[in-house]
């Protein structure tokens, strides 16, 4: 009768436990909550990041290339993926379908593999040659081709998104957690991009000489992509139609009138956003090879009092920075009959390595500047000024007019005459702004503004606006290859590096005219705990024992203990 009832308590207590387990599995299903114990929130998504992908009302799907036998770097970057588009489907309610594929999987022939790899470039999808080692006892290196790669697919738009981002001076290691921090960016990036119904419009301006051709195809072809994009002459067009959510200015090559810098105030004053790229120097790398020397001087763009009234001055100086600079191929001699060409510091190129911590350009890689204006920032009630974008510690400015010189490279800049630091290159500008025209205008020429045109003149700011004001227009160029046609934008020919400055401006003109924050997600800010791997590869047996080994010994130890205890209880008992 007592083992009966033993049996019988057995029993329910098994169907309670069971009935226990289904309940928490059911609720947990329904209602649960993910807890990120890490300091930097690293499987945590942004506040807009997490409302935008929650307003979603159709499936998006991705498909990740980076599958199959990785090495170690890039499993851990496959496995950031996978948490991201974890929390990305969770936040979606199941809307974000993603799987993992290794395009090159079952392509034994190189015939077949190289189709795929055109298939896949056709979509912007690039392969990336890695030397793996085989052996780290023998040091022996193999190639593998792996696509480091994702594309967003949703309602017929597909859309790619590079997994690997470059640094300038970190290590593949480094670059590799460092690309891991802008996955969230990235895929939300692409799938605003992909359910976006309307394009922002956004207006490239005209009518004082501002490029448009070979030198700037590059910029112009990818924000046509990204948005619908127009060109606008300041002149002819009695407006700035207040349909463009920004508009950009690149080194005019004339001064504006007054009548197109009332255009631009006006718009502003109605929230519109501005991203000026103002040389005020006329400075040319051509006419430098071609006379050597030549004189520098102030170009007469007509935006000063403007620029002042918003909040900062571009100066008409050239910043030299002998710390971060960029070179340019110089003739030092002969070496028989050959020229003897070597890349030396041009102090007139600076690049710019961004310290703040703006998403615009947090997580980003230096931006190449080619003859660049200092900027000065004048205090105005109410507007908000952040400097993005600076020189080194270890710089200067030379003002107009100016000899620039080859021959500067036959001496060795003295240190002592650089010690101005991190000089602005790059201000952003954010508040309501005061018009510039203020108690200016004649009486009558408001009167006819109201009657007429319908449209009444602002002296202050409606809506809060936002502008980007940068001292050089050369970072919105392109080089140019009689071989290969167009370059990227910021790609740098004489030592084959790509800068950022397509980024920076992409990341500009969309802090403009997105007001949903998604661009936030760039500013997390996570920190690398990368192993040491001498000490690794000295203690990988010690530490194989201790993770493998041990719970096995411990679970055997337990398991003997609770054997022995229970026989001895049970037979103390018989």
């Amino acid at each position: 009768m007592v083992m009966k009832n033993v049996k019988r308590n057995h029993i329910i207590r098994f169907i309670i436990l069971a009935a226990i387990l289904v309940v928490v599995n059911v609720v947990g299903a329904r209602f649960h909550k993910r807890f990120d114990l890490t300091k930097e929130k690293r499987f945590s998504l942004s506040d807009p990041t997490k409302v935008y992908v929650g307003d979603m009302k159709e499936a998006a799907t991705v498909t990740i290339y980076l599958d199959g036998k990785l090495p170690a770097g890039f499993q851990r970057l496959q496995h950031s993926v996978l948490d991201i588009l974890k929390e990305f489907n969770e936040y979606s309610g199941g809307k974000i379908q993603y799987r993992f594929e290794n395009p090159l999987s079952g392509k034994s022939t190189p015939k077949a593999k190289q189709e795929v790899i055109e298939q896949l470039a056709q979509k912007g999808i690039q392969p990336v040659n890695l030397q793996v080692q085989q052996d780290e006892d023998d040091g022996g290196y193999s190639e593998k081709i792996i696509f480091p790669w994702a594309l967003v697919a949703h309602n017929g738009k597909e859309y790619p998104v590079s997994l690997l981002e470059n640094h300038r001076g970190m290590s593949p290691q480094e670059v590799l957690d460092y690309s891991g921090n802008l996955l969230e960016y990235k895929f939300a990036q692409s799938i605003q991009q992909t359910t976006r119904a309307d394009k922002p419009y956004v207006a490239y301006t005209t009518g004082n000489g501002q490029p448009l051709g070979y030198k700037t195809m590059d910029m112009l072809t990818t924000l046509s992509g990204l948005y619908n994009l127009d060109t606008l002459d300041l002149n002819t067009n009695i407006e700035v139609p207040q349909v463009f959510d920004a508009i950009i200015i690149t080194a005019p090559k004339t001064g504006l009138d007054e009548k197109a810098k009332f255009k631009i105030d006006q718009y502003v004053m109605n929230g519109g956003r501005v991203l000026w790229m103002i040389d005020r120097l006329n400075t040319s790398m051509k006419k430098l090879q071609e006379s050597q020397a030549y004189l520098a001087a102030e170009m007469p763009t007509n935006l000063e009092d403007i620029l002042f009234k918003y909040g900062v001055r571009i100066n008409p100086t050239l910043v030299e920075d002998v710390q971060q600079n960029a070179p340019i191929p110089v003739t030092v001699g002969m070496i028989g009959d050959k020229p003897d060409i070597r890349l030396l510091p041009w102090l007139y190129f600076p690049y710019a390595v961004p310290s703040a911590k703006h998403p615009i350009v947090h997580n980003m890689d230096a931006v190449l500047f080619q003859f660049a204006n200092s900027i000065d920032t004048i205090a105005q009630p109410g507007i908000k000024k952040t400097v993005l974008l600076h020189s080194s510690n270890r710089s200067r400015t030379q003002s107009a007019p100016l000899r620039i010189s080859l021959s500067d490279l036959k001496y060795k800049p003295n240190p002592d005459l650089y010690r101005k630091k991190q000089i602005p290159m790059a201000v952003l500008l954010e508040g309501k702004f005061s018009s510039n025209f203020a108690n200016r205008l004649a009486p009558q020429f408001l009167t006819t503004l109201k009657d007429s045109l319908n449209k009444p003149f602002l002296s202050e700011g409606v809506k809060a606006s936002k502008q980007i004001v940068i001292g050089n227009g050369d970072v919105f160029y392109n080089d140019f290859s009689e071989r290969n046609g167009p370059m990227e934008c910021g790609y740098y020919k004489f030592t084959k590096q790509n800068f950022a400055n397509k980024r920076f401006l992409l990341n500009c003109i969309e802090y403009l005219v997105d007001d949903s924050g998604l661009i936030k997600a760039r500013s997390k800010d996570l920190s690398l705990r990368l192993l040491d791997a001498p000490r690794v590869k000295e203690e990988k047996l010690k530490w194989q024992l201790i993770n493998i080994g041990l719970p096995i010994v411990l679970t055997i130890a337990f398991g003997s203990l609770f054997l022995f205890f229970r026989r001895k209880r049970y037979t103390g008992k018989g």
